[in-house]
């Protein structure tokens, strides 16, 4: 139990009981005992009930510290001061009023700008050096009584407002990387969403060709055209929900596509035109890859083949697919002839090296020197036990 209460995060209203104990500690009976001493040079005593009333001003206020920071650390190094110079507490013992000072001093650090709370603390500090200084005669100079003061009550300042910095540091840093997650996510969306759209346009477009050109001479082939787009277009609303559904919480979505949709991929590619010959290596005692490396070969491969579709297209394309139990080995090549692009690398070629740099695989593209364009990737991965 008590290493439960060390550990976890405390409540406001835990934190208000730590205040009133405190304040019950230190000015029921810390302050009260100093209060109740007596002069080093004798004197008259002030009165019992004096004694505890200016122990219990010095002590109370600090179960209000966390909401009235200021006022509070005011009233007790105004409190203090009166009770030194009228001697109700002697000098020798300031330890116990000091230390209702420093906890004020400190919630004035934690709670407050470094400005206003150097202000305060300079302050209250200036007012309870004028009272020691007023008193050093007993056991100190007048100069010793400042450095006191100091020591006493300072310390308490400089670690609420270390504590105040490296909690806005750690709320900074906390910023950032909700930021970061953002972009990353927004990254990864558009990068889906590029990957489904350019696959499906691709081959929206290129049946809308077909179906424009032989309309009137042969409708029946127009209309077989007409329904692969409806169910491109279909298949592509899906993949987007799916994407999509993932940003809502709660949403159910279909399962990411992976290797077993590599088939149904390299159907659809024949429709715009290009014969895929797939070829997926896997022996039968390698288990199943995870889910994100099954979806960024997928994407590799749904990439590659469309841009074969839109810009080499009639072509023969092939492509193999190796798993090993601590890789996957994509290639896709194919033999058509498509123009240079000027300008570097498109959209598609850049996602499909982010998705593999994400993995810490390697990723190479370009032309092939027999003719032909080859894209491959490996992909290393780590079986969960």
């Amino acid at each position: 139990m008590t290493a439960l209460l060390l550990t976890r995060r405390l409540r406001p209203v835990d934190l208000y009981v730590v205040d009133a104990v405190l304040a019950v500690a230190v000015g029921g009976l810390l302050c009260p005992y100093a209060a109740l001493e007596s002069p080093l040079r004798g004197g008259v005593h002030e009165p019992l009930w004096v004694s505890v009333l200016v122990g219990m001003a010095l002590g109370l206020p600090l179960a209000a510290r966390r909401r009235w920071p200021i006022p509070v650390a005011v009233v007790i190094s105004a409190v203090t001061t009166g009770a030194l110079i009228t001697g109700v507490i002697p000098n020798f013992a300031a330890a116990a009023p000091a230390l209702a000072i420093g906890l004020s001093f400190y919630t004035v650090a934690v709670s407050t700008t470094t400005r206003r709370s150097l202000f305060s603390a300079a302050g209250c500090l200036a007012l309870v050096s004028v009272a020691l200084v007023l008193t050093a005669g007993d056991l100190w100079s007048r100069t010793g009584a400042v450095v006191y003061a100091a020591v006493m009550i300072a310390p308490a300042w400089v670690i609420g407002w270390l504590l105040r910095e490296r909690r806005a540091l750690a709320a900074r840093q906390g910023e950032h990387l909700v930021r970061q997650a953002a972009a990353e996510e927004r990254l990864r969306v558009a990068r889906e969403l590029h990957d489904v759209v350019a696959h499906t346009l691709s081959l929206i477009v290129v049946k809308a060709a077909v179906a424009n050109h032989v309309a009137e001479a042969d409708p029946r082939e127009a209309g077989a055209a007409l329904r692969v787009i409806e169910e491109t277009g279909r298949t592509a609303l899906t993949d987007v929900r799916r994407v999509l559904g993932v940003l809502r919480e709660g949403t159910p979505y279909a399962p990411t596509p992976g290797l077993d949709e590599l088939q149904v991929l390299a159907r659809q590619a024949a429709i715009g035109g290009v014969d895929v010959r797939l070829d997926v290596r896997r022996e039968e005692s390698i288990g199943a890859v995870p889910e994100s490396v099954g979806l960024t070969v997928y994407r590799i491969v749904q990439e590659a083949v469309t841009n074969v579709v839109k810009h080499a297209a009639p072509a023969a394309c092939r492509a193999t697919v190796t798993v090993t139990p601590d890789e996957v080995r994509v290639e896709v090549t194919d033999d058509g002839r498509r123009p240079v692009l000027i300008g570097g690398e498109g959209h598609g070629l850049i996602g499909m090296r982010e998705r593999v740099a994400l993995h810490g695989g390697e990723f190479r593209a370009g032309p092939r020197s027999d003719g032909g364009f080859a894209v491959t990737a490996s992909l290393p991965y780590r079986v969960a036990a």
